[in-house]
């Protein structure tokens, strides 16, 4: 990869019980998360290509893959989701950029597959910046056990002139979610749906 890369960050959780104190029912949520920092090409100026960043990202995104798969430790990833937040000298844009299917693809790939839409979000902030990524199941948008968040705080990034690039993943949808709609155990086939 041609990016200026400063920093790897991992997060992980281990939710044993939901937010009232009732045990799991099942195994635990496990959510986990890469994100990494590199340097904008673009901070401080627009440019219409955005090539820099777009080129190589999938070679960002199958490193960021394989650092996802080795943080799961062998445990099945349900859902995932993206984000990304440019530090203060750059746009948006320059974060999308690097959140395209083009990197998508080779994380998916690391992960065991995945038929849905990745959610997605991003913003521009600085040290000490939370993120709430949104999660969703990787094969069907609409299992809404799956409906989901990782909050992210980047204490040390971005600097004004970075980007962080973040994919979080779950092992799970949310404990004892009791909303109806489909079953992640109805899940299959082209289109997603049973």
């Amino acid at each position: 990869m041609n990016y200026n890369i400063r920093a790897w960050l991992t997060f992980s959780e281990e939710i044993l019980a939901n937010e009232t104190g009732e045990p799991a029912d099942g195994s635990p949520v496990r959510k986990l998360a890469v994100v990494c920092v590199l340097k904008n090409p673009y901070a401080g100026r627009f440019s219409r290509d955005l090539s820099l960043l777009v080129s190589d990202s999938p070679a960002l995104g199958a490193e960021v893959g394989r650092r996802l798969s080795l943080l799961a430790g062998g445990d099945a990833i349900t859902s995932y989701g993206k984000a990304c937040v440019v530090g203060v000298e750059g746009e948006y844009e320059h974060g999308n950029a690097l959140l395209t299917s083009a990197f998508a693809d080779p994380v998916r790939d690391a992960v065991g597959g995945g038929k849905a839409w990745i959610s997605s979000t991003g913003k521009r902030g600085g040290p000490g910046t939370t993120i709430d990524v949104p999660l969703a199941h990787k094969d069907a948008l609409y299992v809404r056990s799956h409906y989901d968040t990782m909050s992210i705080t980047l204490h040390d990034a971005p600097m004004p002139r970075e980007i962080a690039v973040i994919f979080c993943a779950a092992t799970r949808g949310r404990l004892h979610a009791r909303l109806g709609g489909i079953s992640s155990n109805e899940v299959r086939g082209k289109d997603g749906l049973r």
